[in-house]
């Protein structure tokens, strides 16, 4: 008799995001416009994440480097995919969510660019800290996009708060009018 074994969730998503044709498919169902602009997963492990974006017509403002909003999404993407990945591991349900999000840009970006956050960690102990909070908590993550030349073109900080789906039982009429 074959036993298998079972990949953990979180390792399925880290081996979906580096296999270019699965990831294309994700992106087009949730995230077309990541599709659209030509993100990739480079690289992924539980600490790390990278992400490219190239620069092409479809990218570019009208001041002949890359809009914004793409760097921004690659960026996203390099905390965010770290962030997934994370929660699918962990023993219960936890939702996520981008809180806020502040960037500095030092370059124009004019060639493909990638995106690096090594902070899963950090995210890994958020994470398990509102597991047993049973609250939500935030955690700051940053990434850095590079150019071809290895110049830094813009960094990133994101906050990305987690908090334990709790299912609250629903009271039955009576318990819930309590002036009866």
């Amino acid at each position: 008799m074959n036993r298998t074994t079972v990949m953990p969730k979180g390792d399925r998503i880290r081996k979906m995001a580096t296999n270019s044709l699965k990831m294309r498919m994700y992106m087009l169902k949730s995230l077309p416009m990541g599709a659209l602009a030509g993100l990739k997963v480079a690289e992924i492990d539980k600490a790390h994440a990278v992400v490219t974006v190239p620069y092409k017509p479809l990218n570019k403002n009208p001041f002949r480097s890359m809009y914004f909003a793409v760097l921004s999404m690659a960026a996203e993407l390099s905390s965010g995919i770290l962030a997934m990945a994370l929660v699918a591991d962990a023993p219960v349900p936890v939702s996520m969510l981008v809180f806020n999000m502040q960037a500095s840009f030092t370059k124009k970006a004019r060639t493909l660019i990638r995106f690096e956050c090594a902070d899963g960690e950090k995210i890994e102990a958020a994470i398990n800290e509102s597991i047993e909070s049973g609250e939500g908590k935030t955690v700051d993550v940053s990434t850095t996009g590079y150019d071809t030349s290895g110049d830094v073109v813009a960094t990133f900080q994101f906050t990305w708060t987690f908090k334990p789906k709790l299912k609250i039982p629903k009271k039955s009429y009576h318990e819930s009018n309590t002036y009866l």
